[in-house]
C-alpha cells in the first residue's frame, strides 16, 4: 500500500505542478521505472560511446535433461543441444558446432551433389549424334570360340564427365551398325522416371537438413519439419522404384503400370501414417524403421522379375548389382538408426561426431548414389533398345 500511495502522489505532482518540475519528475520516473521488455530491444546509440547493444543474447548449448519433451529423441546423446532458438540463430547455427552440425551438412552437401547430377543429366549431349545417347566406339573382338562379339560403349557426359557402360553381345557387326543407325535417326527414351528419382533424392536430403537445422525452434516447427522429413524419406524410396520399373518393363505396359501403381500407393499410405502425432514418439523408432524397410524390400519383386526375364543381359546384372548395393546401404542405415549405436555403448562420447544418425546419413547417401549409377545404366540400355 505504501508504494502505491507514493506512486499516486508522484503522478499528481507531475500533472498539477510547474512545467519544469513536472518534466524533471517525468524524467526521474522514466529512469526509475525500467521495463524488462525494453531492455531486450536495441538501446545503443551514437551518444553513448562504449555501451554494448543490450539486445544481444548468448544462445548457449544445453544438456539432454534441460530439453523440452519435443526435443528429447536420443537419451544417449547427452550434451550440445540447441533448445528453442529463434529462426535466425537456428539458421546461423549451421556454421557453429553442436550435435546436429554434421547431420545438417551431410545431407546438405548431398543435396547439392544430386542437384549437380540433375543439371548434368539435363545437359547430357551425344558425342556424335543429335540424341542424348550416342555410340562412342564400336569394336569387334574375337572370343575364345572364334565367334565375333561387339563391345558397345555408351557415352553420357557433360563438361568432361562421362559414364561408360560396356556390354558384350553375341551379335553380328551388321546388326550393331543397324542399331547405331536407328539410334541416330530415332528419339531418346523418356527421362521422367530418372528425373523423378533425382527430385525425390533432392527433396529427401533438403528436408532432412532443414529438419536437423530448424526443429530446435519450437514444438510446432519440430512437428512440421519431422513430417516433411518422413515424407522425404518415403519420396526417396518410392521414386527409387521408378527407373527400375519403367525401364525394365518398358515393353510390357501391364507390369510397368502394376508395379508403379503399387509402390505409389504404398508411399501415399506411409505418408498418411507419418502424419499421426504418435508416429514421432521415441519408443516407436522401430516402427518407423520397419515401415520404411517394408516399403524398400517390396522392390525385390520387380528385381526378381527383371532377372527372370532379362537375366542373360549384362545390363540386368549390372543394374541389379547396383540395386543390391543400394539395399545393403539402406538396410545398414536402418539398423544403425534403430539400435542407436555406437552412442548406446558409450553415452556422451559421440555427442558431436560419430553417433548413429550421422552414420545413417552417410549410408543413405551411399545408397542413393548407387541407385543413381543404376539409373545411368538403364538409360544407356533403353536408348539403344527402346520398344
Amino acid at each position: 500500500m505504501a508504494s502505491s500511495t507514493g506512486t499516486l502522489e508522484k503522478t499528481t505532482t507531475i500533472c498539477s505542478g510547474d512545467g519544469a518540475v513536472a518534466a524533471d519528475a517525468a524524467v526521474e520516473t522514466a529512469a526509475t521505472l525500467k521495463s524488462p521488455l525494453l531492455e531486450e530491444k536495441k538501446c545503443d546509440d551514437g551518444a553513448r560511446g562504449g555501451v554494448k547493444r543490450c539486445c544481444e543474447r548468448q544462445y548457449e548449448l544445453v544438456g539432454y535433461d534441460a530439453l523440452p519433451a519435443f526435443l528429447k529423441h536420443n537419451e544417449f546423446i547427452l550434451d550440445y543441444y540447441r533448445s528453442e532458438w529463434p529462426i535466425k540463430q537456428a539458421l546461423l547455427s549451421a556454421f557453429a558446432v553442436h550435435n546436429e552440425t554434421i547431420n545438417v551438412w551431410t545431407h546438405l552437401i548431398g543435396f547439392f551433389m544430386f542437384l549437380a547430377f540433375t543439371v548434368c543429366a539435363a545437359t547430357m549431349v551425344p558425342m556424335e549424334s543429335g540424341v542424348s545417347a550416342s555410340m562412342a566406339t564400336s569394336k569387334t573382338q574375337a572370343n575364345n570360340t572364334g565367334s565375333r562379339m561387339v563391345v558397345m560403349t555408351m557415352g553420357y557426359g557433360s563438361n568432361g564427365a562421362a559414364v561408360a557402360v560396356r556390354a558384350l553381345r553375341n551379335v553380328s557387326v551388321e546388326s550393331e551398325l543397324i542399331a547405331v543407325a536407328s539410334l541416330s535417326a530415332g528419339s531418346q527414351v523418356a527421362r521422367w522416371p530418372f528425373y523423378a528419382y533425382l527430385c525425390g533424392a533432392m527433396f529427401c536430403l533438403l528436408m532432412s537438413s532443414a529438419c536437423h537445422l530448424l526443429a530446435c525452434h519450437s514444438e510446432h516447427a519440430s512437428y512440421v519439419l519431422l513430417r516433411l522429413d518422413y515424407a522425404g524419406i518415403t519420396g526417396l524410396i518410392v521414386t527409387s522404384f521408378y527407373p527400375l520399373v519403367y525401364y525394365t518393363f518398358l515393353c510390357d505396359p501391364f507390369f510397368r503400370t502394376l508395379y508403379l501403381g503399387f509402390i505409389t500407393l504404398f508411399g501415399a499410405a506411409a505418408v498418411a501414417v507419418s502424419l499421426m502425432p504418435v508416429f514421432e514418439a521415441p519408443e516407436l523408432r522401430w516402427a518407423r524403421a520397419a515401415l520404411f524397410t517394408c516399403i524398400g524390400t517390396s522392390g525385390l519383386v520387380p528385381i526378381v522379375h527383371k532377372m527372370l526375364v532379362f537375366g542373360a543381359r549384362p545390363e540386368a546384372g549390372l543394374t541389379t548389382g547396383y540395386e543390391m548395393a543400394m539395399g545393403a546401404f539402406y538396410l545398414a542405415g536402418v539398423v544403425v538408426y534403430a539400435t542407436r549405436v555406437p552412442e548406446r555403448w558409450m553415452p556422451g562420447k559421440f555427442d558431436l561426431a560419430g553417433h548413429s544418425h550421422q552414420l545413417f546419413h552417410v549410408l543413405v547417401m551411399a545408397g542413393a548414389y548407387a541407385h543413381y549409377l543404376a539409373g545411368l545404366v538403364y538409360l544407356s540400355w533403353r536408348d539403344v533398345e527402346a520398344c
